[in-house]
């Protein structure tokens, strides 16, 4: 790479790589928040309960977190372009099965699995070739910039796209637009081609796949099962922490043996990275937790339908994509560390707002304020913080970094609308949904907390 840029490359050539790149990234976004707008339509179509439909959109996003490592180190064995087309099909039939679902099994099954698998595959090619394209921090700002710009920007205005749709045609109808995103990105991404030959002769770790994924998968249920069983909650937690005990056993036993793990343990010996990956984690726990709570409240307690909750939520997506818009002018003048701060910071006033002027309000508008804050924090801190974890490592590691990073942050997304979510639905109204929002601005102080701790330079990757 010379200047920035692939070598043979032109910014041309490059820049319409990325678009590919950040449109799947906002689908995939997209997908984890436009259902919330929906939840009083599908819970009637399908006959099922809010807490079916929330348990629907966690499943999405806990797949795709349990699966993004797996799917990360694929990259290698098949090459980032065949993963990346392979996840493209399997999420448009997911997305096509979902808008004919008679019933929320098959919606589970085409929305939460075929889509969540296909997000496992499609995503870690899209920071892999990014961090292989662009080798500055200026011009990876400028890229991460784009496609975190464009996930922050789908998971905001995912409501709002939803709720238009929902609300003149179906909300099967949004399926069929997904599908035809993807159709649109396949398209797009012709001129992609794989910068480092795939490997098919590099083993992988079906046994570190599995421990991790069931690990994640059970210790979420586990959290979603607190409002109907608090012994099931107990099991359910521990059985997956000792499932991810037993992986980190795994994957360090096979390293001792020279064989190749699933993940490298000394992903997790730097300190820099496993800062940014804490910041990262909390930024979209924070942001699907406040969807899911504000949209649930507002659809089922305030009786507002699909478009009117949508429209609330453009506050956010105009935060989110002001301030994402910015992230390379803001990456030459201030450091990451300084970005993330600032952008913890402004989320927590964000909760704050939405705490203290809807309290009491009749007015949907009130949460306005609060929900642009939101928004603007989190779309100065999304980049940064993925800049940072990315480019702690060598292009030698990127698949597997790029397969963690994206695991943290999903598992955060499902996080986010499973604590959150189920303190809402426990008992829905004003009480619940004061202590859903507490929970989360103590979460966003915990990302402060790490943000605080990263260096004020980051070192060059070694």
């Amino acid at each position: 790479m010379v200047d920035g840029v692939g070598v043979g490359r032109s910014p041309g050539s490059l820049r319409r790589i990325l678009v590919p790149l950040a449109l799947a990234q906002f689908i995939c976004s997209f997908a984890g928040s436009n259902m919330n707008v929906m939840i009083t339509d599908i819970s009637h179509d399908l006959n099922t309960t809010v807490h079916g439909v929330q348990i629907a959109i966690t499943v999405f996003l806990l797949v795709m977190a349990a699966l993004m490592i797996p799917g990360g180190k694929l990259t290698d064995r098949w090459g980032r372009k065949r993963c990346f087309t392979i996840g493209l099909v399997i999420y448009g039939i997911g997305a096509l099965m979902s808008a004919v679902a008679p019933g929320l099994g098959v919606l589970i099954l085409g929305n939460s699995i075929l889509e969540g698998v296909g997000t496992a595959l499609l995503i870690p090619p899209v920071y892999i070739l990014t961090t292989m394209l662009f080798d500055n921090v200026t011009s990876r700002a400028r890229a991460f910039g784009l496609i975190t710009g464009m996930g922050g920007v789908g998971a905001a205005a995912g409501p709002l796209i939803g709720g238009l749709i929902t609300t003149a045609i179906s909300w099967r109808a949004a399926f069929v637009f997904q599908a035809m995103i993807i159709a649109l990105i396949v398209w797009l991404s012709r001129a992609i081609v794989d910068p480092v030959a795939p490997d098919p002769g590099r083993p992988f770790d079906t046994a570190g796949a599995v421990l991790s994924a069931a690990g994640l998968v059970i210790f979420v249920m586990g959290v979603l099962s607190a409002d109907n069983n608090f012994v099931l909650m107990a099991v359910l937690l521990v059985l997956g922490g000792v499932l991810l005990s037993l992986f980190f056993v795994h994957i360090r036993a096979r390293e001792r043996r020279g064989e190749e793990p699933l993940l490298s343990t000394g992903l997790f010996r730097n300190r820099t990275s496993n800062l940014g990956l804490v910041t990262q984690n909390v930024q979209w726990l924070v942001l699907m937790g406040t969807a899911f709570v504000v949209s649930a409240y507002l659809q089922v307690v305030r009786g507002y339908n699909a478009i009117e909750t949508g429209v609330i939520f453009t506050a956010a997506t105009a935060g989110i994509l002001a301030s994402s818009l910015a992230a390379e002018r803001l990456a030459k003048k201030y450091a990451q560390r300084t970005l993330i701060m600032s952008g913890f910071g402004t989320t927590i006033a964000g909760i704050a707002v939405l705490l203290a002027l809807v309290k009491g309000s009749p007015s949907a508008w009130a949460f306005a304020p609060g929900l642009l804050f939101i928004g603007l924090g989190l779309g100065v801190m999304l980049t940064p913080s993925v800049n940072v974890v990315q480019s702690a490592f060598p292009e030698s590691l990127q698949g597997e970094i790029s397969g963690l990073s994206r695991c943290i942050s999903n598992l955060g997304s499902s996080l986010g609308t499973a604590v959150a979510g189920t303190i809402l639905v426990s008992s829905l109204g004003k009480t619940s949904y004061a202590a859903a929002m507490i929970v989360l601005a103590v979460i966003a102080f915990i990302g402060l907390g790490a943000a605080t701790r990263l260096p004020a330079k980051q070192a060059q990757p070694t």
